[in-house]
């Protein structure tokens, strides 16, 4: 009886121990292995996680500059055109903007800075490659005329910059059509706005185009508005990203004289240096 007992009793052991040593032997490759299936790595955050307050993100001084017609108001008025009206947003975390406006005898100007914080919900795509997909789609949106090639192999901002062989001064009968063409152009011109010397949108050079040097990329839009018998108004646009955060300034103006045109050199500098010092205010803010 005590033997028929015992040796089931060791074989059961004996199995179990082997059962071990075995287990042992594979130094947990299946846990791992079942860890590896259903682990997968996420994609890295966007280096920014809230927002600057965009009120506060112009200096008084640039203020100054860019609404002169807040000089003339009393003091009261004047620091509240100067305080901005900051846009009614659902979620301060990711998108908040401030409004300026003044106005003047010349002309009135108006201000706009828009942050937007791009957030990924896709485990597998980063908050900065989200960013990119975003800003990419405005910058399809601004319609930028595409660059040109000159002879000498650098790039110009819209079409008709570049010099091409075939217009040589060999070829007079081309430049007399050339010719004609531009005066037809002048009398469309003038049929449609009312003034035979009406500008173009943007002076040459001045053109809508990427802007270098500002943020991971930029790009600026220049837009000019004619309304019949109205004053024209012209908005500046500069939109960039830095990480997964994109930056939009709009600046504008519409004088007080139908007959008067902004300057889009002026307008153009303005939005920048706003632009750049917004782009050196998150810099310093990682």
């Amino acid at each position: 009886m005590q033997r028929k007992v015992y040796v089931p009793g060791v074989a059961l052991l004996a199995a179990l121990a082997a059962g071990c040593t075995g287990g042992s032997g594979t130094d947990g490759s299946t846990a791992d292995a079942k860890a590896g299936e259903t682990s997968t790595a996420a994609a890295a955050p966007g280096k920014y996680r809230t927002l600057r307050e965009p009120c506060g993100a112009v200096d008084r001084g640039t203020l100054r500059d860019l609404l002169p017609g807040a000089a003339t108001l009393p003091e009261e008025q004047r620091e509240k055109v100067y305080a901005g009206t900051a846009a009614v947003t659902y979620d301060t975390d990711r998108r908040v903007a401030c409004r300026w406006k003044a106005d003047s005898l010349d002309a009135t100007h108006h201000l706009l800075v828009d942050f937007e914080r791009v957030v990924s919900y896709d485990s597998a795509v980063s908050d900065d490659d989200r960013a990119k997909e975003v800003y990419a789609r405005q910058e399809t949106a601004a319609d930028l005329p595409s660059p040109t090639v000159s002879e000498e192999g650098e790039e110009g901002s819209s079409p008709g910059t570049s010099t091409s062989p075939s217009t040589s001064a060999s070829e007079p009968a081309k430049k007399d059509d050339a010719k004609g063409d531009a005066k037809d152009d002048a009398k469309t011109q003038e049929g449609e706005s009312g003034s035979p010397s009406s500008p173009p949108a943007t002076p040459e050079g001045l053109e809508p185009r990427t802007l270098a040097g500002l943020g991971d990329s930029a790009f600026l839009n220049d837009v000019l508005v004619r309304s019949g018998s109205t004053a024209q108004s012209r908005t500046v646009s500069v939109v960039f990203r830095t990480s997964n955060v994109i930056v939009t300034v709009q600046y504008s103006a519409q004088p007080a004289l139908t007959t008067d045109v902004p300057d889009s050199k002026e307008l153009q500098e303005k939005t920048q240096a706003v632009a750049r010092n917004l782009a050196e205010q998150f810099s310093d803010s990682e």
